[in-house]
């Protein structure tokens, strides 16, 4: 369940609950009964510097494979025939 962070209007404090995508917004503060609002933060995931993406998807990390066709890719049996 996701964790979502809220802030009171009346007394400035600041609180997490883990809601259901489903369930309603909270609307009032468990301190002080207070009107609520949600906060929208940072997330803490991301991708930084090489990795998975760079090295395995991108088009000029993939590797140049030698051909094993003795004809040079003209057999109709050769993957680079039918490209």
């Amino acid at each position: 369940m996701p964790l979502y962070e809220y802030h009171c209007s009346d007394c400035g404090k600041e609180f997490e609950l883990r809601q259901k995508f489903s369930d309603a917004p909270a609307t009032v503060c468990p301190a002080c009964g207070g009107a609520i609002e949600k906060m929208i933060s940072r997330t803490s995931f991301s991708l930084k510097g090489s990795g998975w993406y760079s090295e395995g998807y991108s088009k000029d990390s993939r590797p140049s494979t030698p051909s094993i066709c003795p004809k040079d890719g003209a057999c109709a049996s050769c993957p680079s025939a039918s490209a």
